[in-house]
């Protein structure tokens, strides 16, 4: 080790400028990789001596004073404050010198800061992923059990964020589940490509010590191991893909968050949030806000800039390593911090969340949401349905300036519109006959919904 923590100063005879060093420097955030590194040091000592270029006793005395490390970390809340190194890998191995001496100089042999650094960010990226999608899970169970509560609530569905036609509330909820199904699947796919170990690439040739990387990779849990040297340390693909999907993610959160923000205005009152969740006003007395929703659709821009950050950033540099790519840490990082707070705080919000049942099916028997079943009805009576459709609209806009809903049109005034209008459209244009007409795979009818609620449950089984 030479001074300040660099692992790289033989060449040189002058210290760094004290602006660049702070400039160059990454052990401020870089730290959390720490156990990661560690973990991929120890595996590689393993490498290092299956190739017979450590022996037994170096490994054992190399993987002991590693574990210390684990160990003095987790027990000492300060314990990197202060040090001087350049990033967490120099302070892993100023550390590991400082304790075991010239065992701890071989632990870099055959491997590159490169290689190291993308496998520590590979693991520690693998785990967080996992965690984020159980994230989901949890906040897809307060999804699942809102719905449970509500499950005879019926909602107005919009389109232009008009009244449209009227759908079970479980079946909103549950529009969210598939939502964040589908995210979990892209995590999962995600990882896949996260978890391919690249060290054995050194910094950029390959190694030349024979260490037998698939055996490595297993020690670490990688699924298997890169294919080109040159790839494997500029790769930075799943880092983008990891943001990507995270910025669907809050995609999700973020419509989620807007649609209940608008519930809750007094203008719907659909939803009432718990005060937990809820913050007033410094001026007005009477407001209570729905700020957690707001951050919610806040932070997803946060998150959509760091993947676009990412692209950025690599769009135009060559093969192989750049010192570029140390701005990926923060970019993922505060990806990570920010989805997975989020997520949490979008299932706090949903386990505090009040459904007014009386304002939504009032809302939902309103504003003619069953216009299109009087058009349906008039099909299934033989009427071509470009026909009906005119024809329920002038019925419409005729029940308009009479003031009225269409079941509360008089027969008589219906069959002046068509002849072949019978005593029982009355019962086509029921709430309870307009939903459950929906029974297709999907629908909104309550016996479809009932399924997809217990669908539901089950997929959070497994």
């Amino acid at each position: 080790m030479t001074k300040s923590g660099q692992l790289w100063g033989g060449r040189f005879s002058e210290k760094p400028h004290e602006t660049f060093a702070e400039f160059n420097d990454s052990f401020k955030f870089d730290r959390r990789l720490f156990a990661a590194d560690v973990r991929a040091s120890i595996a590689h000592a393993n490498g290092l001596a299956a190739a017979g270029v450590l022996t037994a006793s170096e490994v054992a005395e190399i993987t002991a004073g590693l574990s210390a490390l684990l160990d003095a970390a987790s027990a000492d809340a300060g314990y990197f404050d202060g040090s001087d190194a350049e990033d967490v890998h120099s302070f892993i191995e100023g550390k590991l010198i400082a304790a075991i001496g010239d065992a701890g100089r071989k632990v870099h042999t055959g491997r590159s800061r490169n290689d190291q650094v993308a496998t520590a960010f590979r693991l520690w990226l693998r785990e967080e992923t996992d965690t984020i999608s159980a994230f989901i899970r949890d906040l897809q169970s307060a999804i699942v059990e809102l719905a449970g509560r509500y499950k005879d609530a019926v909602l107005p569905g919009y389109t232009h964020l008009q009244r449209a036609q009227p759908v079970m509330f479980a079946h909103w909820c549950l529009a969210y589940f598939e939502m964040l199904r589908r995210d979990r699947e892209r995590l999962a796919d995600t990882r896949k490509r996260i978890n391919v170990m690249p060290l054995g690439s050194g910094a950029l040739a390959g190694t030349g010590f024979a260490i037998e990387r698939d055996a490595v990779a297993a020690e670490l849990g990688f699924d298997g191991i890169s294919a080109n040297s040159l790839d494997a340390v500029s790769d930075r693909d799943f880092a983008v893909e990891f943001t990507s999907a995270c910025s669907l993610i809050m995609v999700h959160l973020s419509r989620l968050a807007e649609d209940l923000i608008l519930y809750c205005s007094t203008e719907f009152g659909f939803v009432t949030l718990s005060d937990a969740v809820s913050s007033g006003s410094s001026l007005m007395p009477q407001k209570k806000n729905p700020d957690a929703l707001e951050l919610l659709r806040g932070k997803a821009g946060r998150v959509f800039g760091h993947n676009i950050s990412l692209l950025a950033m690599l769009k135009g540099l060559p093969l192989a390593y750049n010192k570029d790519m140390q701005e990926d840490k923060q970019a993922v990082f505060d990806t990570v911090d920010t989805v997975q707070i989020s997520l949490r705080a979008a299932t706090i919000v949903l386990e505090n969340a009040t459904v007014n049942e009386e304002k939504t099916l009032a809302a939902a028997n309103n504003g003619y949401l069953n216009a299109t079943e009087l058009a349906d009805y008039l099909v299934k009576k033989g009427v071509p349905f470009r026909t009906a459709h005119e024809t329920v609209g002038r019925i419409v806009l005729f029940a308009i300036e009479q003031g009225k809903e269409l079941d509360e049109l008089t027969i008589e005034a219906l069959r002046e519109f068509l002849p072949e209008i019978d005593e029982d459209v009355f019962t086509a244009l029921s709430i309870e006959s307009t939903l459950a007409a929906k029974n297709t795979v999907g629908g909104t009818s309550p016996e479809r919904v009932a399924n997809a609620l217990t669908a539901a449950k089950e997929y959070l089984k497994k």
